[in-house]
């Protein structure tokens, strides 16, 4: 069974040409970073355009009881509980949700994230929730013991599992809510009362940077190190017959060990990927520094490196979802299939770009990062500007977005270069908004996903460029992204706009 949280009313839009220009203001404030040609990117765990970590399809509300909102002199009746999740390739996660006001979407894949990608980013409270989810259920799973801590007298797992959620929620939405089983409220106030502030969880396994460029070096000009190369260096073999590396590409992750799987060598026009030492690898563990080695008569061309394990993702690991279905914190997780991607891109002449991108919730939108490893600067035109990479140099450039805009933006350079990233920005909560006009929560509890939940209720004067699912701006998207395309450029998506959720106090203690 599902539950949903979907809002039956939603705020006013702002207008698509307003919009537009707000996005094209931001793209002016852009930053020049001196560097080596190799995209220094995020830690890989945000954005969606490479993989890093877990990817889930959301099962549905698994183990829950019932909880109340209260609201300006109206109540709402909630299910509170554990969702499940299938991993992509094998294995099941537990998770809270961590946005309330927001629904589920019936299938919605799900990507692990950092917390800078979430509501989280700038919640003081973000580190006692993991304190919570660390001492409650699943993870504590004598329920005894638990209800003897929380003076609960006895806990089902459907009440452990509400209370659970309620507390998390007083946290994460800074809502006035309450379980409608006494003991459930009672764990809800205990785990409330004793969380303290814990760090941020690793990711399970990422890769960084997650794209890397190379100009490779005439055949009769000296070897270089990677610090004189910008991050690659010939064979230190000295073998005529070995190429160019293009790299390095740090493995990051819990697993014992990782899996990796080369470039389909076909497509990759002999691309292997090899160690600091230039010996072929299948596998790799956390540290290690891998490389692309490019045939030395290579003049242009990409290869995409993958690796895999198996293990169990942190507790607390944050799960963002591309089609606004409301985020997830990792309550517990099976031993399951994870996977990271980096790209590298090569060429004998002119501009050689790698791109890579992140969701920025600080700054309120997406972090483009574009580096330029060649000998000529490289252009590209995004909406409808122009900017210049020098050679060996790195620019990032911020893309503001309003809350739950979906962005699709494609950016082409030379040697055929194509790079599509796409994704919903999804940084607030919905708490703040508190009630509609008539006094009435904004929130309803449903037992079946509802995709009409997600529209929106904008007048013609204000209204959105687009919506996830069935809106009337289809038209005007399709219209944009054909334009878009034609220049060379990216097609955007918009939607609607949260307000920031309040701020609560934080106590510091150690992990």
């Amino acid at each position: 069974m599902f539950s949903v949280y979907s809002r039956t009313a939603r705020r006013g839009r702002g207008a698509a040409r307003l919009a537009v220009a707000a996005l094209m203001s931001g793209l002016m404030a852009t930053g020049a970073i001196s560097g080596a040609g190799v995209a220094q990117a995020d830690d890989g765990a945000t954005g969606a355009t490479e993989q890093s970590g877990a990817s889930a399809t959301l099962a549905g509300l698994e183990t829950y009881d019932t909880a109340v909102i209260h609201g300006a002199g109206t109540d709402e009746k909630v299910s509170a509980g554990l969702f499940r999740m299938a991993v992509d390739d094998g294995g099941t996660l537990q998770t809270y949700c961590v946005d309330i006001h927001n629904p589920t979407q019936p299938d919605a894949k799900y990507r692990e994230t950092s917390w800078s990608g979430t509501s989280l980013h700038d919640n003081p409270n973000a580190g006692r929730i993991r304190w919570i989810l660390q001492n409650s259920y699943p993870q504590v799973n004598d329920l005894a013991a638990l209800a003897r801590k929380a003076h609960a007298g006895s806990l089902t797992e459907q009440e452990a599992a509400a209370g659970t959620q309620v507390a998390i929620w007083r946290y994460s939405d800074k809502v006035d809510v309450d379980a409608v089983s006494p003991a459930a409220e009672k764990l809800a106030d205990y785990l409330q009362r004793s969380a303290r502030d814990l760090a941020e969880p690793q990711a399970s396994l990422t890769l960084t940077p997650q794209a890397v460029s190379e100009q490779p070096e005439d055949e009769a000009a000296p070897a270089r190190t990677d610090t004189e190369a910008g991050g690659r260096a010939d064979s230190e073999s000295g073998d005529s017959e070995a190429g160019n590396r293009v790299g390095p590409v740090t493995v990051h992750t819990n697993a014992d060990s990782v899996t990796v799987m080369p470039p389909v060598e076909a497509a990759a026009g002999g691309v292997k990927l090899v160690d600091e030492k230039g010996e072929p690898v299948t596998t790799a563990k956390d540290g290690s520094r891998l490389y692309f080695d490019v045939p030395k008569k290579a003049k242009e061309g990409s290869a995409e490196l993958t690796v895999q394990a198996s293990t169990t993702v942190p507790v607390g690991r944050a799960f963002a979802s591309d089609t606004r279905s409301q985020t997830q914190i990792l309550a517990g997780s099976s031993e399951s299939t994870v996977s990271a991607t980096a790209t590298a891109t090569w060429a004998s002449e002119g501009a050689v770009p790698a791109l890579s991108a992140r969701e920025n919730c600080t700054k309120g939108g997406v972090d483009i990062t574009a580096a330029n490893s060649g000998d000529e600067p490289y252009t590209f035109t995004l909406m409808g500007t122009r900017y210049t990479i020098p050679a060996g140099q790195t620019r990032t450039v911020t893309i503001p977005l309003q809350e739950d805009q979906a962005y699709d933006f494609t950016i082409k350079g030379p040697h055929g270069f194509d790079k599509r990233i796409r994704g919903v920005l999804d940084c607030s909560t919905t708490s703040a908004v508190g009630s509609t006009a008539g006094g009435g929560l904004r929130t309803q509890a449903t037992t079946q996903p509802s995709p009409a939940s997600v529209g929106g209720t904008g007048s013609e004067a204000d209204t959105d460029l687009a919506e996830t699912g069935s809106s009337n701006a289809t038209p005007i998207i399709a219209g944009i992204a054909v334009l878009l395309v034609l220049i060379g450029g990216a097609s955007v998506v918009m939607g609607r706009k949260k307000k920031s959720p309040g701020a609560g106090d934080g106590s510091s203690d150690g992990e």
